[in-house]
């Protein structure tokens, strides 16, 4: 913070330095030219020839060693070098004659300097040695017959004048220190806030791009490089994307403007605005994800869709109920025939099919708090596999793989069980379309690069085409006439509860959804 203050302090010593150095040999300049021969040195010529001469001397010494040490010296080192000011001064004017030729006005200079570089107090005791000093030097004159009295009443008026100029100084100098200081208080403060901005603005996802009017690119942060593809650090303008500089001018044309959402790229969405008023002012370019945007919109639109279907469902599920009771007592009808007992079974089949539907429903728009349980899976999944065979085709072939001795997983095991049923249901089945036998793969393992584990579901069907991949995990998405598309929604919903993943990746010819669990020791 003192900085600023401290390198006005070095500037002054050294112009003061500068100047003592060449004090010494302008006066005997001065002397020796016979400019002024009854003012410099006329009264004791040998002690003033001497005392010039060994003080230019010792400024030359003493400027250098300022200069070696960079001119920061220690407050005592000024004072010694203000005190040999003030004695050389005085013995300068003794042997001029005394306060009559005006040379101790130089005895200002060095209180002021001592004011501005010294403390309070070292400034008073540099003017109380100097008035001390020129007393004693006018008193001694007086003595000898060499001065008026009236010089002592001088000498005094001098010596109190230094004071004031010790204290104004000192005052002086205090205020400068202290205006630097909270100018270089604010100063760190702007460059806090700039770097808080800088570091903002780089790692925000919104891309942003602010450039001149003549489209040279002035700053551009990594999100707005990835939109644009630029990687390079060469000179950036934004006629280099015709797309992009088009859009910017239609708006710069008409502030009204909407840019198009295809125009750049179907995935980012952009938006411009000025940083000030005027044809000149600097244009800031806002480049969104509009993939991000159109999931959140999604996320939205499937949050208020699955709340109504939750309400639907659960006015349907009282008349469903009556239907499906109906239908039961009117099987048992003794008078019914063959064609009747058929559509009574039908009556049935649907009933459970939508009471299914419902409870699906029900299940996501309740979205208990799972309770995670640590596992092992090389014990869990053959006992998951026993019980699953009793609950479907009695002849169906799973294979069960386990390669790590030791494989943990951390999960609600209610929701993981639920989640493993719904997988090995739709490997039996669409692997049967094929095959014409219900053969199921399942494989347990860790994975190499990011060491979390994770369960493989692989079945021998067709898969899924690669246009529907990105929609067979939302609500309602089904490739069977008899299916409700809620079972692979509501597994996945279930594994981000979680903190799992659920995704479908074909593997070797197989088709194959992977449950990614979150590592095992992670609290949440």
């Amino acid at each position: 913070m003192q900085r600023q203050s401290t390198d006005i302090n070095h500037s002054l010593l050294r112009i003061y330095s500068y100047y003592r150095t060449a004090l010494g040999s302008i006066l005997l300049l001065i002397h020796y030219s016979g400019v002024a021969p009854y003012a410099l040195g006329h009264k004791y010529i040998s002690l003033f020839v001497t005392t010039s001469t060994a003080y230019t001397l010792l400024n030359i010494l003493a400027l250098f060693a300022l200069w070696l040490g960079r001119f920061e010296p220690r407050a005592e080192r000024i004072f010694g070098i203000l005190l040999i000011d003030i004695v050389a001064i005085t013995l300068i004017i003794h042997s001029s004659g005394g306060m009559g030729n005006g040379l101790s006005f130089l005895l200002l200079i060095c209180v002021a300097i001592g004011g501005i570089l010294l403390s309070r107090q070292l400034s008073f005791v540099i003017a109380a040695i100097a008035s001390l000093i020129l007393i004693a030097q006018t008193t001694y004159n007086i003595n000898l017959g060499l001065g008026e009295n009236r010089t002592l009443f001088s000498a005094g008026s001098l010596g109190m004048v230094m004071f004031v100029a010790a204290f104004s100084f000192s005052h002086l100098s205090m205020r400068l220190r202290q205006s630097s200081m909270e100018a270089a208080i604010q100063a760190a403060h702007a460059r806090h806030l700039e770097r808080i901005a800088q570091s903002i603005v780089e790692r925000m996802q919104t891309g942003v791009v602010v450039c001149a009017a003549n489209g040279d690119v002035e700053v551009i942060n990594k999100s707005a490089m990835n939109f644009l593809n630029w990687h390079d650090q060469s000179q950036r303008n934004i006629a280099d994307i015709p797309p992009l500089h088009y859009q910017m001018q239609d708006w710069k044309h008409n502030p009204n403007f909407r840019p198009s959402a295809e125009a750049l790229n179907e995935n980012v969405r952009m938006s411009f605005s000025k940083l000030d008023p005027g044809n000149d002012a600097q244009t800031v370019i806002f480049l969104e994800d509009n993939k991000a945007l159109t999931r959140e919109a999604q996320q939205l639109k499937q949050a208020s869709l699955g709340r109504l279907t939750a309400s639907i469902a659960h006015e349907i599920r009282n008349p469903l109920g009556a239907i499906s009771h109906a239908g039961q007592l009117l099987s048992e009808s003794p008078s019914l025939d063959a064609a009747d007992k058929r559509l009574t079974e039908i009556i049935e089949t649907h009933s459970k099919r939508v009471n299914q539907i419902i409870e699906n429903i029900m299940q996501i728009s309740r979205g208990s708090t799972p309770q995670p349980e640590t596992v092992n899976l090389n014990l869990w999944l053959p006992q998951f596999v026993d019980d699953y065979k009793h609950h479907c085709e009695p002849n169906a072939d799973i294979e069960l793989q386990v390669l790590p001795d030791e494989t943990l997983v951390r999960m609600d095991l209610s929701q993981l069980r639920q989640v493993l049923h719904n997988l090995c249901d739709n490997g039996l089945r669409h692997g049967y379309k094929v095959t014409q036998r219900h053969h199921l793969k399942i494989r347990a393992d860790i994975d190499r690069y990011s060491s979390l584990p994770y369960i493989e579901v692989l079945d021998d069907g067709e898969g899924i085409p690669e246009d529907k991949v990105t929609s067979v995990f939302e609500p309602f998405f089904t490739t069977e006439a008899s299916g409700s598309g809620l079972g692979l929604y509501l597994s996945k919903a279930l594994c981000e509860a979680n903190h799992a993943s659920l995704e479908y990746q074909p593997s070797s010819g197989l088709s194959c959804f992977k449950l990614t669990f979150a590592h095992p020791n992670r609290i949440y």
